[in-house]
């Protein structure tokens, strides 16, 4: 039997930024009742995304730490339109985060941006560019 991927686990060290942050994109987390370093976002297909804080997460990961450098991680959302992505990169920089890469066409035919999220995780916004 083949398992069934149907959840991300993200690790964050700011909860409520980390909402904040994916409540631009439209998703809405939920903290689990009487857990607040535990969240989770149902996704239309049947994808779960949790967020569980460091203090949650590391007594199960013994020696675990934070990860340096640039995002090992990338979460891409899909535009209707270009200007989607246009407009909700500049949404997020213009609230604070840090833009990665400014909205360019790519070679593979689409419009394609790249953010981070509160931990520096990897936030792809793309649409397809029009047929010319």
């Amino acid at each position: 039997m083949n398992p069934t991927m149907n959840t991300i686990d993200i690790v964050v060290s700011d909860m409520d930024a980390t909402i904040a942050f994916y409540a631009h994109l439209g998703l809405e987390f939920k903290l689990e009742a009487g857990m607040p370093e535990h969240a989770g976002c149902d996704l239309p297909g049947g994808l779960h995304i949790m967020l569980d804080t460091e203090g949650l997460r590391t007594p199960f990961l013994p020696g675990w730490s934070a990860p340096t450098g640039g995002p090992r991680i990338l979460l891409s959302f899909e535009f209707d339109a270009p200007a989607g992505v246009d407009a909700k990169y500049a949404e997020l920089v213009e609230a604070g985060y840090r833009g990665i890469k400014e909205p360019f066409d790519a070679f593979w035919g689409m419009r394609y941006a790249t953010v981070a999220d509160p931990d520096g995780n990897g936030v792809d916004l793309y649409a397809s560019l029009p047929a010319s």
